[in-house]
């Protein structure tokens, strides 16, 4: 894995829990992992389109006096 044996990802791992604290590692896996999740859906194309129509919109035509009890 990009040239680096056992030993090198040993002393990277122990710069990273230096640096970060043992106990920010696991919110930083969770943001790392949220971020991947996203850049892939992102570059897949599958873009879910919400086509339902939201409750301002449908209001919106109707203003007062523009129904039955209005006239």
């Amino acid at each position: 894995m990009f040239g680096m044996g056992p030993l090198e990802l040993t002393i990277i791992l122990v710069i990273v829990v230096v640096l970060f604290g043992a106990r920010r590692l696991p919110e930083i896996g969770a943001g790392f992992g949220k971020a991947i999740k996203n850049f892939k859906s992102g570059i897949s194309g599958d873009d879910e389109i919400d086509v339902t129509p939201e409750k301002d919109k449908v209001d919106q035509g109707r203003g007062p006096g523009s129904g039955a009890a209005g006239s």
